[in-house]
């Protein structure tokens, strides 16, 4: 009899699951809170061993003709100059930009798409209560009922309601003293390929980047301590952000003009998941519910589609689910500790408070865009150490 198993959001890391899953033979169902598939978010980028999982599923070609066509990233003056240029030719993981940069919402329906042939989408649904038993775990449904599962994965967001069902409290956050809002606004002439990043004084980023639906995605950054901003209303986080912005400069009164009209606005306080135990009897975290890194990582797409294919690998190679779900957690926790091993200093450097500041990082990323620092980045940066071996899933295919 096929295993039973649930997954909790309808991302990158559960639409990841459900295929594989689905592929074995699994009977799998998947609810998601949104009342419909969401397409829209910023750009992610997967390296290393997230596009080996893509390979395997055949769609790495599709993931990189999807991309957002981003050639490099730029940093711009208060004179709208550019004063350090990292281009993505050459550097395929040497710089900000991936050769794989794609749209979230893009690569979360490249995934979706053939996982919802392998798997039963309920949408407008969650969990509001789990009961552990003998053989399997009960879930009640906010929609209504109660269903039995022989597992339950949670595949949700960094503020995951599930998670704190199951783990209540165990969360330990780590705050990165950044707050980030990503809109999308109309495109114009003058928008190139290249993500342009501006900083201006007291910690403020604009950021502008391209994508291939005749838009742009914009980004604000506020260096700043937790305040609790992530639970306001979108009114109040919009009207800091006008607030906060409105003398900012370079192209600060388009990207507030687009702020007002924008539908697809996302705004959260920086902090990574801190979880010592990512699973409770047959119920086990994945993706940014386990782990959340930040996009100060940029490893969160790869650490999500790379743990949702080793959850499945040793689900598939142990008959007792607590000791798959003990495997996957000695397999995935040194990559997940060296993804969240950013610095707190990091957000500081990257946003500084001071003009002196700004021309300080300005000049330290034009020694760094030079060819040969480029190579040398490029050799040391992160990668290899801490990956989980892929090959040992090969023993019993998926």
């Amino acid at each position: 009899m096929a295993r039973r198993i649930l997954i909790t959001g309808a991302s990158i890391a559960g639409n990841v699951a459900a295929w594989w899953l689905g592929r074995s033979g699994c009977d799998v169902t998947v609810v998601e809170r949104a009342p419909a598939f969401r397409d829209g978010g910023q750009n992610v980028d997967v390296r290393g061993v997230g596009r080996e999982v893509l390979r395997q599923m055949g769609l790495e070609r599709a993931a990189l003709d999807a991309g957002t066509g981003e050639e490099g990233t730029a940093w711009i003056d208060g004179e709208g100059r550019i004063a350090a240029r990292f281009d993505l030719a050459g550097f395929e993981s040497g710089g900000p930009t991936a050769e794989m940069e794609i749209l979230r919402g893009d690569l979360a329906r490249l995934l979706y798409e053939p996982a919802r042939e392998r798997a039963r989408y309920r949408f407008g649904e969650s969990v509001v209560r789990v009961v552990e038993e003998r053989d399997d775990v009960a879930v009640t449904f906010a929609g209504g009922g109660t269903e039995r599962y022989d597992a339950v994965i949670v595949a949700e967001g960094v503020g995951s309601s599930t998670r704190e069902l199951v783990f209540p409290g165990e969360n330990d956050p780590r705050w990165m003293d950044l707050t980030i809002a990503y809109f999308t606004i109309p495109r114009t002439p003058d928008d190139t390929r290249m993500w342009r990043w501006f900083n201006a004084t007291g910690g403020r980023g604009i950021s502008l980047r391209p994508d291939r639906h005749g838009t742009t995605r914009a980004m604000l950054t506020l260096r700043q301590r937790p305040g609790a901003e992530q639970n306001w209303d979108i009114a109040r986080q919009k009207a800091l952000l006008r607030e906060r912005f409105a003398d900012a400069g370079w192209q600060a009164d388009r990207v507030l003009a687009g702020l007002a009209q924008a539908d697809d606005f996302y705004f959260d306080v920086l902090r990574q998941v801190r979880m010592k135990r990512w699973s409770s009897g047959r119920v086990v975290l994945t993706g940014d519910a386990a782990w959340c890194a930040t996009p100060l990582a940029g490893i969160g797409t790869t650490l999500a589609i790379a743990g949702a294919y080793v959850l499945v690998g040793e689900l598939l190679r142990h008959d007792d689910v607590a000791a798959a779900f003990s495997a996957y957690d000695r397999a995935m926790r040194p990559f997940v500790e060296k993804g969240q091993g950013v610095p707190k200093i990091a957000p500081k450097l990257m946003n500084p408070l001071t003009p002196l500041g700004i021309r300080l990082l300005h000049g330290v990323l034009n020694v760094a865009s030079r060819p040969a620092v480029r190579r040398l980045g490029a050799a040391l940066s992160f990668g290899g150490s801490g990956e989980p071996d892929l090959s040992r899933y090969a023993e019993r295919p998926l």
